[in-house]
């Protein structure tokens, strides 16, 4: 009980001394910085809003992630994290992340370059223990496992063409995170700390960038929160202790779907809609879900509200899964998996209205 006092103690001084020292570093880079992740006209990345903006939100996160594994060595044990293969990989992988948002941000790297650097995120995590594990076939796992680091590093980079949308969605996420951690009693855990310190991070930089915006995230914060999150999805969601019953795969693979599901359900319309059309999926644009919203008569602000909400709703659902769920039954599938496909639904039937309105 004590322990758990002095944690929890920790944990709310930390949360609220990352949030000021999130805040204080996004303002001096704002005053500083000023052509980081701008680009050229002519460019292909398209944003909703200007571009003459900084996007240099991402310092802070990593920052403060960095500061997060710190604080923990210091008030915690940390020398059993820094001998664990698991923390290791984690820690190579979103550093490398960082490094290639940072790139993309100052140089505009080729895609293919950006491409094979998440797929090596993504082997640097399975190598070092965080591995999908769904199937009895280990080669399926590690396609699975490539697919959803490259897939959420990607997803989040493309939500993050609105103010707010990439930063509410990801602070949603890491709440259902630290949900699963409270139920399992992990309080003590380094991912604790960090999912704490990093949702702090991203809290304080919400003041710049919720609309209208005074700068942006950047490829360093989207490639950073990209790979963290796709971990974080792979140690806490997918892999999760499941309760006893039937179909334990079907609840291990609806659990990381609904706690993602803005991110997947976007870029899934968007790779939809472009396909059939013949485009490439990968070249920015203007026929996301959020801007589909907009062409349907909501606000930029209003936007980040709805998304906001429809992830909070995913945090509300995991801790009832949690909670009170202990036999997963053909019940829950279908209802769980109804949910996610009739918001799919929704937000696929509104970009195709949306679309016929910009033709018209």
């Amino acid at each position: 009980m004590l322990k758990d006092l002095y944690s929890l103690y920790v944990y709310g001084v930390f949360f609220t001394v990352s949030i000021v020292f999130s805040f204080l570093i996004n303002r001096i880079f704002l005053r500083f910085v000023r052509t980081l992740g701008i680009r050229n006209q002519d460019d292909t990345i398209i944003r909703w809003g200007t571009q003459s903006k900084p996007a240099v939100g991402g310092f802070s996160f990593y920052i403060i992630f960095l500061l997060s594994i710190i604080t923990y060595s210091i008030f915690f044990d940390g020398k059993q994290v820094f001998l664990s293969k698991e923390f290791i990989g984690i820690l190579l992988s979103t550093m490398l992340g960082f490094l290639l948002g940072l790139a993309d941000d100052a140089y505009n790297t080729r895609p293919i370059l950006k491409f094979l650097t998440q797929v090596t995120c993504g082997i640097i995590l399975m190598v070092s223990g965080t591995q999908i594990s769904i199937s009895y076939l280990e080669p399926v796992n590690y396609l699975i496992t490539i697919f959803w680091v490259v897939g959420i590093m990607n997803s989040l980079n493309m939500l993050d063409n609105m103010d707010a949308i990439t930063t509410t969605v990801s602070i949603s996420i890491m709440l259902s995170a630290l949900t699963v951690l409270i139920f399992h009693n992990e309080l003590d855990s380094v991912y604790f700390i960090i999912l704490i310190g990093v949702m702090a991070a991203m809290t304080g930089f919400l003041y710049f960038n919720w609309h209208p915006s005074k700068m942006y995230m950047g490829d360093t914060g989207s490639q950073f929160i990209g790979v963290f999150l796709a971990a974080i999805g792979i140690k806490l969601f997918w892999n999760e202790a499941p309760p006893s019953g039937d179909l334990i795969s079907a609840r291990n693979l609806l659990l990381p779907m609904i706690v993602f599901i803005m991110p997947i359900i976007d870029t899934t319309c968007v790779t939809i809609n472009r396909l059939a059309k013949g485009q490439s999926p990968f070249v920015g644009g203007k026929d996301h879900t959020t801007h589909a919203l907009v062409y349907l008569g909501l606000n930029d602000k209003q936007v980040a509200m709805v998304f906001s909400f429809i992830t909070l709703v995913s945090v509300i659902l995991v801790f009832l899964i949690e909670k009170y769920i202990t036999i997963w039954t053909h019940l829950y599938t279908a209802l769980f998996a109804g949910y996610f496909l009739a918001l799919m639904s929704v937000f696929y039937y509104a970009t195709r209205v949306a679309a016929r309105m910009r033709r018209d």
